[in-house]
């Protein structure tokens, strides 16, 4: 039986906004460098994240976090860029 987020998505996958493209913005971690160390930055530079390489991604449209997922190289047409994953969906409502 589909949930609510199924069921809103369904609906407005048939409506006449089903087709306006949404930009969703991937957050692979958060830097917190010293300023001194920020203006010390230069080519190939690395700037270390608060995250592992194996540790979920976050997926935002706006400032409301819609999924989870882990990064991954796409196959095929798009072959050697990255993609993500979805591996968990969080519930989309106009609540929270």
């Amino acid at each position: 039986m589909p949930d609510a987020a199924d069921e809103d998505l369904n609906a407005l996958g048939g409506s006449r906004f089903g087709d306006v493209p949404i930009e969703i913005t991937i957050s692979v971690g958060v830097a917190r460098p010293l300023i001194r160390d920020l203006l010390s930055l230069d080519e190939n530079a690395v700037l270390p994240l608060d995250r592992a390489l194996d540790d979920p991604v976050e997926l935002f449209v706006g400032e409301k976090l819609i999924a989870l997922g882990q990064l991954e190289e796409v196959d095929g047409e798009g072959s050697g860029k990255l993609g993500v994953r979805i591996t968990e969906v969080k519930a989309i409502d106009g609540n929270t």
